[in-house]
């Protein structure tokens, strides 16, 4: 029972971590982040690869999306770190609805202030929360 439990809180926490290390380290060495997937010493679990994967594929939306909802900001513009955890939010809200929202919220600005700063953890807040608002039709 708690197995359970753990293993999809735990791990989806943890692959986070590992999608955001591989996202910051991919844009900071300029590398595709497929190549740098492609890279790792230990394949990482199906949830990481499905997310790196996944922003690969619509990085040019999700950039956009981002441009249009963080006002006065633009992505190139961005800390990595920042742009990082907006990009994997944002890949979130558009694609895995399965995820709720408030998951996606809680896990972005936790990870925010864990790496990055409280003005950082506000910013992503509401850049993602004026995406899902956007584009979920269900908000949660």
């Amino acid at each position: 029972m708690s197995e359970e439990l753990d293993t999809d809180f735990g791990s989806r926490r943890e692959a986070r971590e590992t999608v955001l290390n591989i996202l910051y380290a991919a844009d900071n060495h300029g590398q595709s982040l497929t190549d740098y997937l492609d890279e790792q010493p230990v394949e990482p679990e199906q949830f990481v690869s499905d997310l790196v994967k996944g922003i690969s594929t619509h990085l040019e939306r999700i950039d956009s999306m981002i441009d249009q909802f963080a006002e006065g900001w633009s992505t190139e513009r961005m800390p990595i770190i920042d742009k990082a955890l907006l990009r994997m939010a944002t890949y979130e809200v558009l694609y895995r609805l399965d995820i709720p929202i408030e998951a996606i919220l809680s896990e972005a600005v936790a990870l925010a202030s864990e790496y990055s700063t409280e003005q950082s953890s506000r910013f992503i807040n509401g850049v993602v929360a004026s995406i899902s608002e956007e584009t979920r039709t269900d908000s949660n």
